[in-house]
């Protein structure tokens, strides 16, 4: 799959990526039961015309099935979606699925079939599928979100309140206990966030994004599920509103450069520099800095040098570092400090070494109710690495030289008491920062 960064339209990907081991074990447990299309037709449920186009697909698959169905075209789409809408017996729920399941696959073409409903019914053909991922069967909601998925993928202007319900669907299933169902869950949504439209409705589903984030946080994914996550961000970021906004409220930079760093598949790395690559093309203001704090410069001047079997990889990482390098010329200092602080990964750059940045920019940390100094002291209390430690309490000491007048309200917000403990620390240089810092704040000189 070739990832193309510099536009919003992905035609290598095809049009249904779900593929589940699972769901194909499922599917085959249940395709030799036999329904008794013959009893619902007794009963009235359907017509003696609906009874004779079922019995003449029924357990035919591949070209058999092929020769029935595209001679009748849309006859079996309507038919297939009416009868999801007529009957209710689980099992035949079941064989009506696996029969649009084997109507689609390796046809997307026929998706048309079934979305020409929507020309007499807006609901249609999607109020059934979804009614389906409602069910309490195990099979029925894993077969209609793949079903679902082609259809959105499929169609010239995606139903995004259908693609809604559906991310609200795979959103719960992201946080499943099994295996399976997670990843089924990623391959829909990868697939559907091909479709512009949707991605700013996923975005703005309530934790669809904290549960991918998820993923890559605790649950230690595989190479595979890495990149496909990862995969759902790159689509994502192609929207300017969510590349604007995701590291700011997720802190991602910082999380993507660490599985970049740690990545053993070329293609995890490939992809998360697509998507930094769309963060610096969409939303400049809001990332550049972000990846200036991260020493992101660095880790591409790195990355360009050794060898890769996909030129467009190169082509990203050059891209990366010409942006960054211009915009290097016109970042302030203030920023860079301002976005590592924001981050939580402190390190020693230069804005805490230098005394003419602390001269000028003191007074920012003073702003919006001291909300920067606030932030400090929230690292200092809740941190528990070394170096954040240390720079930390640097910058305390560093701000209290200038503005005597905090020592109050720092001692309010228990800074002062954390620096004095910070002075038994195991690690000799958070001890050194937070003697220095405590001078500061009793009134001596470091």
């Amino acid at each position: 799959m070739v990832l193309q960064s510099n536009s919003d339209a992905v035609p290598e990907v095809p049009l249904a990526l779900v593929s589940n081991a699972y769901l194909n074990e499922l599917t085959a447990s249940l395709r030799a039961r036999p329904i008794p299309w013959e009893g619902y037709q007794r009963a009235s449920l359907i017509t003696e015309t609906e009874l004779s186009y079922i019995k003449a697909i029924d357990k035919k698959t591949g070209e058999d099935l092929s020769r029935v169905v595209d001679k009748e075209r849309d006859v079996y789409g309507e038919l297939l979606i009416n009868l999801l809408l007529k009957l209710v017996r689980v099992d035949t729920i079941q064989s009506i699925l696996i029969l649009i399941d084997d109507l689609l696959l390796d046809h997307e073409e026929r998706a048309a079939y079934f979305l020409q409903m929507n020309r007499h019914d807006p609901t249609l053909p999607y109020a059934p599928l979804l009614k389906c991922l409602r069910s309490e069967d195990e099979f029925v909601p894993l077969q209609a979100s793949k079903i679902l998925t082609t259809l959105l993928c499929a169609s010239p202007k995606p139903n995004t309140e259908a693609a809604e319900e559906l991310f609200r669907w795979t959103t719960a299933q992201l946080q499943s206990k099994n295996p399976a169902a997670v990843d089924l869950a990623v391959q829909v949504v990868e697939s559907v966030l091909r479709q512009r439209d949707v991605r700013i409705v996923y975005w703005n589903t309530p934790q669809a994004v904290d549960a991918l984030i998820r993923i890559l946080k605790i649950d230690a994914p595989n190479p595979q599920m890495q990149y496909q996550v990862i995969y759902c961000f790159w689509m994502l970021t192609f929207n300017e509103e969510i590349a604007e906004q995701l590291n700011r409220r997720y802190d991602m930079i910082p999380q993507l450069v660490e599985i970049a760093k740690s990545a053993i598949k070329e293609k995890v790395i490939r992809v998360t520099i697509a998507t930094f690559r769309n963060l610096a093309e969409k939303a400049p203001e809001a990332n550049v800095a972000a990846m200036a704090a991260v020493k992101m410069l660095q880790f591409c001047e790195n990355l360009s040098t050794r060898k890769w079997s996909d030129n467009d990889i190169l082509e990203d990482i050059n891209y990366l570092k010409a942006e960054l390098e211009e915009n290097f010329q016109t970042l302030t200092t203030f920023e860079v400090y301002l976005a590592e602080l924001q981050s939580g990964r402190l390190t020693w750059s230069p804005p805490h070494l230098s005394d003419q940045f602390w001269d000028k920019n003191w007074k920012e940390l003073k702003k919006e109710n001291y909300a920067l100094l606030k932030t400090l002291a929230r690292l200092l209390s809740t941190s528990s690495d070394s170096i954040v430690l240390s720079v930390a309490a640097s910058d305390i000491g560093q701000y209290v030289k200038r503005d005597s007048s905090s020592k109050k309200f720092l001692q309010e917000i228990g800074v002062k008491q954390r620096i004095m403990e910070l002075m038994s620390h195991p690690d000799q240089e958070v001890r050194y920062n937070s003697v220095n810092a405590s001078w500061s704040l009793i009134g001596g000189k470091a």
